[in-house]
């Protein structure tokens, strides 16, 4: 079983919805039993519920959310993740600062499984609208798809 860890700073918002995305392409392709996803934060200042807005999103495509608490990223992760994707740049080196540098070839951006769109981060949509939401799901999708078409 290859196991994937979602990575964003406060895991409300972004790495939640890849969750949700990640659990449900996983799912209509029937690969549950191969692939295991989780996620996680690299600043987590306690657990707590999904953003309203990422859930909303997410309900309106017909995504089921899947992470009710918030969690910080622990040693542990580093161990037991074969790939642990963040979703931006400052994300990536805050994973590289907590992995042990034998670890760090399970780093990645989750953006590099989708090169074709040229954008290697997905934005933090937190202090922003509705819409901003939307292109972060947009961006997501675009990656697990990515990421399910190479694992």
């Amino acid at each position: 079983m290859t196991q994937i860890l979602l990575v964003c700073m406060a895991n409300v918002c972004r790495s939640p919805m890849a969750l949700a995305v990640a659990q449900q392409l996983a799912r209509n392709q029937g690969r549950t039993s191969k692939l295991r996803f989780d996620s996680a934060g690299t600043h987590v200042p306690g657990a707590k519920r999904i953003d309203a807005r990422a859930q909303a999103v997410l309900l309106k495509r017909q995504y089921t959310p899947g992470k009710t608490r918030s969690r910080q990223v622990s040693a542990k992760d580093f161990e037991r993740f074969d790939l642990i994707l963040a979703m931006d740049e400052a994300n990536l080196a805050a994973l590289k600062r907590l992995c042990p540098p034998t670890r760090h070839d399970t780093l990645r951006l989750l953006m590099s499984f989708a090169p074709e769109l040229g954008v290697t981060d997905v934005p933090d949509p937190y202090y922003g609208d509705l819409a901003g939401f939307e292109r972060v799901l947009n961006l997501i999708e675009a990656g697990i798809k990515g990421l399910l078409a190479q694992v």
